[in-house]
């Protein structure tokens, strides 16, 4: 008897996975030699304070495992910079864990607390791993909608998400990809669901220093009732310029964190040594470092908006993070897919389409998303591609 060796040797967890759409444009977009506004990494320097930190806790030899939840003086900086910003008081001992970057605190986390058959709630459009991630776990994807021009959500359609199943809530803010930030009453709407079904919410906060039209960032944490029911995932990639440094952190309970702990020793071990000594440098910047990131991602959005209207985009204003979600209906293709794969070959700049950020793909299918944490050449040099559409 012949085996089918492709089915044989594939779990069928795995099974309906597929690249990265975000990853796959990169691919893309390198291969024929496209502006990359999809996925989103600086193509500006890092803050030399953070590169000269890792090259001196190399050359001190800070090149071997860590504690597994992280170097204890990277911790108590994290401790430290969430107590300033935000008046709240984690034990480094107990409740915050450094991970291989938010991916892994998102995976590791949901590991921890999830159990197959377990319902996690999603707000969509969703930054696309959280869909792989739950189906890894077993856990039952539910998903309520974001609806444009605002992203606003149904609180009715929500509450009807929730059960006596319901695990948990997955909350981006300020969001990926379409740049809204959670008002206080919506935070509250949520919070009161996850008390009254006794779920817990795990929220994506790595945007939560660039902010635009006075937008503010409310972490969950802080809101009556959701200190012990919230685990909160965070990292350095944005704020600080390294998203190839991958590394992050999660702060939760002590019990939840004993969990994540767990599984993130067996997943990754730790994350690396001598960036985490850097890390202390990084979240010790004075305030003045997170006005101007934002003053400076204000002006790059508004270049980039305005260069994508030009060029005959429907742009949404996002009010955080460093993407813009936009609107292809009016050039008369198809989808999204096409659309993309159109720009980079015919104009020579790539984006995300879509489609990616939904779970029913033809929902997403007249969305584009592009990001703008690049330098005024690389904007200026997509403005002129972009021309030629």
């Amino acid at each position: 008897m012949v085996i089918d060796s492709r089915l044989r040797f594939r779990s069928d967890r795995t099974a309906h996975f597929t690249e990265s759409v975000i990853r796959e444009m990169s691919r893309l977009a390198i291969e024929h030699k496209a502006v990359n506004l999809a996925q989103g990494f600086p193509d500006f320097a890092a803050p030399e304070i953070l590169k000269a930190a890792a090259r001196d806790a190399i050359t001190a030899d800070a090149n071997q495992y860590s504690i597994t939840w992280g170097v204890k003086a990277f911790r108590d900086a994290i401790a430290r910079k969430t107590e300033a910003f935000y008046g709240l008081q984690f034990d480094p001992e107990r409740e915050i864990t450094v991970c291989c970057g938010a991916t892994e605190g998102m995976i590791a986390s949901l590991m921890a607390v999830t159990n197959p058959g377990d319902e996690v709630i999603v707000f969509e459009p969703y930054y696309e791993n959280y869909a792989p991630d739950t189906q890894l776990c077993g856990a039952i994807r539910k998903v309520v909608s974001l609806r444009a021009p605002d992203w606003a959500f149904d609180p009715g359609e929500l509450r009807r998400c929730f059960n006596s199943r319901t695990k948990a809530i997955i909350l981006n803010s300020p969001n990926n990809p379409t740049g809204k930030v959670f008002s206080r009453a919506e935070l509250l709407t949520i919070a009161k669901l996850c008390e009254e079904f006794d779920a817990l919410a795990i929220t994506d906060e790595i945007y939560e220093h660039i902010l635009y039209d006075g937008a503010r960032h409310i972490p969950m944490m802080t809101l009556p009732g959701m200190r012990e029911r919230c685990i909160t995932i965070n990292s350095m990639s944005k704020t600080y310029s390294v998203t190839g440094w991958r590394v992050g952190w999660v702060l939760a309970p002590p019990d939840i964190s004993n969990s994540i702990r767990k599984v993130h020793d067996f997943l990754t071990v730790g994350a690396a040594t001598p960036l985490q000594q850097a890390g202390v440098a990084a979240l010790s910047l004075p305030g003045g470092y997170y006005q101007k990131l934002a003053e400076e991602y204000t002006a790059r959005r508004e270049k980039m908006l305005n260069l994508l209207t030009a060029s005959g985009f429907r742009c949404f204003v996002p009010y955080g993070a460093y993407y813009v979600m936009t609107d292809i209906s009016g050039f008369g293709f198809p989808d999204d897919v096409a659309f993309v794969r159109h720009m980079i070959h015919a104009a020579g700049v790539a984006a995300v389409p879509g489609s990616s950020f939904f779970s029913n793909s033809a929902d997403g299918g007249s969305y584009v998303r592009f990001c703008f944490c690049k330098k005024d050449e690389t904007l200026d040099e997509a403005r002129h591609r972009l021309s030629k559409l």
